[in-house]
């Protein structure tokens, strides 16, 4: 207990597994903890003067209990064993040999295949961060720097499974990225510059960071050399594989911002059970394939050459049906080489697993060959880049057993014809083993004792078993070991010696396996860079196969992407309602324009239920599988490349941050009025309904007026809205359309036709969707009842006259401080300098009346 105290006290904040004989056991308040997750029994002993909790299990179930542990958010530090216990008369020395926590991980149980396992790492500045990501199980090290809402994206893409930050910095970290992550604090020591740069020069071997481009990033590299620090802390130091460190370049990205992932459910969606764009899209038939597809997914292209490259692949394997079937059957069988590989350098390879990399490598040939053998050239350059690696490749076909087992101690990896003492050692272990049958059959003829049989124990080796009816049989000589109630057992001479070269030929034997496997993991492992590039060429082919299977199957059409600011979508349709229709329900398409010059905002009215939303969504989405390389659901689509994306859609409470629906609202649409540039598409949907129905119009009157009226930027834009007053702005803003989703009305009964037709609507239909809903009959009758009284009151005749007065006003009110009167420009400076939040109330006051005074009033 002493020896686990003195470990546990380096480890306070791990749930500690201390190997005793062939347990891991867990003690105090880490048994609690473990007997909880686990469902393994509890115990307890007396330790001296007070009562101790213990929970153990098998070492050999170790793969099978440790991902529980990690799952459920601990983090595990293995405490092993460190010399053989048989060569010790003295209390066995132990130590902690790895440190698992949710970011760091390699166990297959814990990590999902198609999915990364990032740790990340961030470092704040005064206004910005540095963030750096690692999949200790890939290698992949990326670092970006940018403003807290940047690094937030980020988060939301890469979902890492665990983040690090300096101890003081708690504050800042909940108030910007919340506490639903993972988090683990680091001493304030490893977040400097000179450390960290001296912890990336040492990984990498090299004498700056230029090479990798990331070298004026410093907060981003203070991050990295944080992870670096905390791999080694967790001994995790057999990290060869992280070989390069790459930038996440923002501006070769489109900008999906926080809100807009959430919002058009790319990756994961708020609402149970809700069908998401990747798993619409995801056709991939590898790993590695499929973790690449969730990158592309959230980081999609704006550089047009690079779009139309991967387009002009999906193209080919769309119009070569018999190529692509048999590039998909070869990427089938490759597996995760990626991962693999990873395992060869933190030498945590098993055999089985080494077969698995040997087929994956003999895949890579037919691969290359169908590659090179393509008309097109952009696949012919990838066939020319995978590498076969063959020496190793030849060397892992010779070496390995076809039959490896998953466990190295059971023997029988190596093959026959690798290593002559091994060939030896297992004839004797095999022939000596026929010679004990025949022994069996000799003594049998012997004695006169049909049924005397030899077996084996651990406890004491090869014995003679006799019946109790022949035991008077049994010759003097031999020696009597245990008594059965139906036989007893004996030993002989001829027996032990045997006993003893059988037995010593199957240790040898394994000693000599382990070594043998041990310089083929490290043959392997010079290998590496060529077998990571060949996993990422392989991911690429993987992707856009998967685009060609999806516009196949689904009748996708090649978008063509170009330099202009003009977004005009034929009969587009969205990508994921499409896929959950009904059986035989067909959906109904749309077409979008939007241009600078006569169509930049597109006001979008129609009752509840009718597919604004929907159209809103799927325009997005359309633009977004573009630039990240496929093909559409649409007949046609041509636009300019789309550098920002924002949507306003949804009702979402942020209820336990304290805040409404309509705080988080307008919360998301400030987001998009500071950020807009001139190739940004808008996506708003019911803006202000949060709200009463004035300041809600006022709120979306204005949003859309400073849309269209902005002195830089004219961001194409759909406004889907139940105010029917916003239909007078086209009168006043040249750019402004009306469209409506248009229905049908048959004997009180509402048919959505989803079209979007030219011109605006009046009705809500609201009480019509009440009613399908299962509204009560007496309410929605009420309902009806009260909408025409309302209607009489004329409150929507004179919400329409105001809007007309608000048209008629707006070019007024837009150039107020444009005005050459000098009063105006002095009320504009006098505004300008105020420092409101240091402002009184009487203050603020008295500085009004001075403003009045000043207009003359």
């Amino acid at each position: 207990m002493q020896q686990y105290n003195k470990i546990k006290a380096k480890y306070p904040e791990a749930l500690l597994l201390f190997r005793v004989g062939d347990f891991y056991e867990t003690f105090g308040q880490d048994a609690i903890t473990a007997a909880n997750i686990l469902g393994i029994v509890l115990t307890a002993r007396n330790n001296g003067s007070s009562k101790l909790e213990l929970a153990g299990f098998p070492h050999h179930s170790l793969e099978t209990y440790l991902p529980k542990l990690v799952r459920a958010g601990q983090r595990v530090a293995i405490c092993d064993q460190l010399e053989d216990p048989k060569k010790t008369k003295k209390i066995v020395k132990r130590g902690v040999t790895e440190l698992v926590t949710p970011g760091v991980a390699f166990n297959e149980q814990v990590l999902d295949q198609k999915k990364n396992n990032f740790l990340a790492s961030i470092h704040f500045g005064k206004n910005k961060a540095g963030v750096a990501f690692l999949d200790v199980s890939t290698g992949e090290f990326l670092l970006a720097e940018g403003n807290f809402e940047y690094i937030e994206k980020l988060f939301q893409g890469f979902m890492p499974s665990e983040v690090l930050f300096q101890r003081n910095k708690d504050k800042v970290f909940i108030e910007n990225f919340g506490d639903k992550h993972y988090t683990f604090r680091l001493d304030d020591w490893v977040f400097t510059e000179d450390f960290a740069y001296e912890k990336l020069l040492r990984h990498f071997g090299t004498k700056s960071l230029k090479g990798f481009g990331v070298e004026d990033h410093p907060l981003g590299v203070i991050a990295a050399g944080a992870i670096l620090h905390y791999l080694s802390e967790t001994q995790h130091n057999k990290v060869a594989h992280i070989s390069s460190i790459s930038r996440i370049e923002e501006d070769q990205y489109v900008w999906l911002d926080k809100f807009t992932i959430r919002n058009l459910e790319i990756i994961h969606s708020p609402n149970e059970d809700a069908t998401t764009l990747i798993q619409v899209i995801d056709k991939t038939v590898s790993p590695m394939g499929g973790r690449l597809l969730k990158r592309w997914v959230v980081l999609p292209l704006k550089d047009t050459n690079r779009i139309n490259s991967r387009l002009e692949i999906v193209e080919f394997f769309v119009n070569n049906q018999s190529f692509s079937q048999e590039l998909n059957q070869q990427l089938n069988n490759i597996g995760d080489l990626e991962r693999l590989i990873s395992k060869v350098a933190a030498l945590r390879i098993s055999p089985r697993e080494t077969v698995q990399l040997k087929y994956a490598l003999k895949t890579l040939a037919p691969i290359k060959k169908l590659c090179e053998a393509a008309s097109l050239e952009a696949l012919q350059n990838i066939g020319q880049q995978i590498n076969l690696c063959e020496a190793i490749a030849s060397r892992l076909e010779k070496e390995i057993k076809d039959d490896a087992p998953v466990v190295l101690s059971k023997g029988g990896v190596i093959a026959s014809g690798v290593n002559q003492e091994l060939d030896d050692l297992r004839a004797i272990s095999f022939s000596g083993k026929d010679y004990l049958l025949q022994m069996q059959q000799r003594l049998c003829e012997e004695t006169g004792i049909p049924s005397l049989k030899i077996a084996f124990n651990n406890v004491f080796g090869y014995y003679i078993e006799v019946r109790n009816t022949h035991k008077d049989k049994v010759p003097e000589n031999w020696v009597r070991k245990q008594t059965l109630t139906q036989a007893e057992r004996y030993i002989t001479e001829e027996l032990k010696e045997y006993e003893s070269k059988i037995l010593g030929a199957e240790e040898k034997i394994q000693v000599l396996e382990a070594q043998l496997f041990e310089e083929l993991v490290f043959a392997l492992s010079e290998f590496l860079q060529p077998i990571q590039y060949n996993a990422s060429l392989i991911a690429q082919l993987d992707c856009l196969l998967s685009f060609a299977k999806l516009a196949v199957e689904n009748s996708y059409t090649k978008p063509v992407i170009t330099n202009s600011k003009i977004i005009d979508i034929k009969e587009g349709r969205h990508p994921v309602i499409e896929q959950n229709l009904p059986i035989g329900e067909e959906y109904i398409a749309n077409d979008v324009y939007l241009d600078e010059e006569n169509q930049q905002i597109i006001m979008i009215t129609g009752p509840n239920m009718s597919g604004k939303s929907a159209l809103l969504r799927q325009t997005a989405l359309i633009i977004l599988m573009a630039q990240m390389g496929s093909f559409v659901p649409a007949k046609s689509a041509t636009f300019g490349y789309v550098d920002k994306v924002f949507t306003r859609v949804g009702a979402s409470d942020n209820i336990s941050s304290g805040e409404s629906t309509f705080m988080v609202e307008m919360n998301e649409t400030a987001s998009i009025l500071n950020n807009i540039s001139d190739r940004s598409l808008i996506l708003l949907d019911e803006i202000g309904r949060g709200t009463s129905t004035y300041d809600g119009i006022s709120i979306a009157w204005s949003i859309a007026e400073y849309l269209h009226q902005h002195p830089k930027y004219k961001a194409k834009t759909l406004f889907a809205t139940h105010y029917h007053e916003l239909n007078e702005m086209t009168t006043s803003f040249p750019r402004i359309k009306n469209f409506n989703v248009s229905v049908k009305e048959l004997n009180k009964r509402i048919i959505f036709l989803r079209k979007l037709v030219e011109g605006g609507s009046e009705h809500s239909f609201g009480i019509h969707v009440a009613k399908v809903a299962g509204m009560p009959n007496e309410v929605v009758n009420r309902a009806n009842k009260i909408l025409e009284r309302l209607e009489k009151s004329h409150s929507s005749d004179e919400l329409s006259e105001k809007a007309k007065e608000l048209a008629a006003d707006a070019s007024m009110q837009l150039s107020f401080f444009q005005l050459d009167d000098p009063v105006l420009s002095q009320v504009k400076d006098e505004i300008k300098n105020l420092d409101i939040n240091t402002l009184t109330p009487v203050e603020a006051l008295m500085k009004l009346n001075e403003i009045k005074k000043l207009v003359g009033g």
